[in-house]
């Protein structure tokens, strides 16, 4: 028998390749990093997958982004299903939480026809899909979470069904930090936006999701633990009353990702710059200033002195959610750059590059030119960043980037964050944004953030290599699936 067929046996007597089906909620934020995480299950341990999106969440970016997935990576769209009944202006996690709910039939005959046709080992929800579990069982497959925020989140959610019954408070109105274990504390206005009020219909909706979290098998989280030591060391501690947890991160797109596709110009712009020299300025595909604080950011960068690359949005006024573009925020329906100050363009040309809604970020950060990123502390952003070795100044907007923020400049220590003034105690002011910029280019605490973000991003390499914490702890969980079903 020759070589040939002794490998086709081999693999016949294998059987088929275990496949995970993952469900992404709506928005690019959520889509990229559980693809990701399917990439990484095919590369490093064999793995069939597909992909699983809402209706909603469609677009032409996402598309691209699906289609670029190893072809062993499948996407798939689950029906449409009947929003039109939730109140105008329904907060972003009412909205995704129920159309997660609603899609639970039409979720479990998928995935009942995928047990039928693959070898489905495993279904993966991510954090706004825990009722979505419930079709994993009633298809008789395994439910885990993708949790794709870091500890300090997490946690916050695991506990969240206890501080609701203990406190009646608004986190707001909190006399002190909140205190979680092995937790950085954080003030209680800089808690999760939707939690800030609790007669929100969003507010019970996250204390319901944090109440389902616990149906999970298990909770796997895009982070690592040397970013939050104190909360993995718990986290990781086994415990009756919670499911196991799993930091498997960072997972984030590659620098090569979408590197025929840009047109902004950004990397040629970059390439004639000089080394370690730009301030990368960007919200997410999500995020806006108002009109006011996006002159006010213009006139803070011309007044700083340093070299820019400022992904500019549209700005949203009347106050509006800043993340109101959450659905379509690929691209601004104006050309943003008509709300800048006058004359802007014409002062800052030799330092400065000003591109309209979208830059190829990962490039970007990977760039020799790139010293330091302005985020919105949007955790993807926070994590690519980490992983480039480019230390932030923490510009949170909403969700829960105020939490994310306090923990990168009071634990973690790679960012620096702008003092916030203003007649009405929330717009950053020009000043203000030009110190802290030069701060972070050319200060010493600029320089005590490079330092310590170049320690984590050689963890980061390190724990994704086989050895590493963030690959075994993942090779963990793919042998428990394994096991569970009977693959080798």
């Amino acid at each position: 028998m020759c070589c040939g067929e002794t490998e086709a046996t081999a693999a016949a007597a294998r059987g088929p390749p275990p496949h995970v089906a993952l469900l992404s909620s709506p928005g690019m934020g959520h889509v990229a990093p559980l693809a990701e995480l399917a990439r990484r299950l095919h590369d490093a341990h064999g793995f069939t997958a597909t992909v699983l999106t809402y209706a909603s969440s469609d677009s032409a970016a996402q598309r691209a982004f699906l289609t670029s997935l190893p072809p062993a990576v499948g996407a798939a769209s689950l029906p449409a299903v009947p929003l039109g009944d939730l109140p105008a202006g329904a907060a972003i996690e009412t909205l995704l939480s129920v159309e997660a709910q609603r899609s639970v039939p039409a979720l479990t005959a998928v995935l009942s026809g995928l047990k039928s046709t693959t070898n489905l080992v495993a279904f993966v929800a991510d954090l706004f899909g825990a009722d979505t579990l419930r079709a994993a069982r009633d298809a008789g497959v395994p439910g885990y979470l993708f949790f794709p925020s870091n500890l300090l989140m997490l946690s916050l959610m695991l506990h969240l069904p206890r501080l609701d019954a203990e406190d009646a408070a608004e986190f707001r109105d909190l006399p002190g930090p909140v205190r979680l274990p092995g937790c950085v504390p954080v003030p209680g206005a800089d808690i999760l936006q939707p939690l800030q009020d609790r007669a929100s219909d969003a507010y019970r909706w996250m204390v319901h999701h944090g109440e389902r979290y616990r149906d999970a098998a298990g909770i796997l989280v895009n982070t690592f633990d040397a970013i939050e030591p104190g909360a993995a060391v718990v986290l990781r501690q086994p415990e009756p009353w919670r499911p196991p947890v799993y930091p498997i991160g960072p997972v984030t797109r590659q620098a090569t990702d979408g590197a025929a596709a840009d047109a902004t110009g950004c990397i040629d712009w970059l390439d004639a710059q000089p080394e370690r020299s730009v301030l990368f300025v960007s919200f997410g595909s999500g995020g806006a200033l108002s009109t006011a604080q996006t002159r006010e950011l213009a006139r803070g960068l011309e007044l700083s002195g340093h070299r820019f690359l400022w992904v500019v949005r549209s700005p949203t006024d009347g106050g509006a959610n800043p993340g109101e573009s959450y659905y379509d925020g690929s691209r601004s329906k104006d050309d943003p750059r008509r709300f800048l100050p006058p004359g802007f363009a014409e002062r800052t040309k030799a330092l400065g590059h000003v591109v309209p809604s979208w830059a190829p970020q990962t490039r970007v950060l990977a760039h020799r030119a790139t010293k330091a990123m302005l985020t919105h502390c949007g955790w993807n952003s926070v994590l690519e960043s980490l992983a480039a070795g480019v230390p932030m100044i923490a510009w949170p907007l909403y969700a829960e980037q105020r939490e994310n923020a306090a923990m990168l400049c009071e634990e973690t220590k790679v960012a620096l964050r702008p003092e916030v003034g203003g007649a009405d105690g929330r717009l950053i002011l020009a000043g203000d944004i030009a110190e802290v910029v030069k701060e972070m280019m050319d200060g010493e605490k600029g320089e005590a953030a490079r330092a310590k973000v170049a320690e984590l991003k050689a963890a980061a390499a390190s724990g994704l290599e086989p050895g590493g914490a963030s690959y075994e702890t993942l090779a963990k969980v793919v042998s428990e699936w394994k096991a569970a079903s009977g693959s080798s």
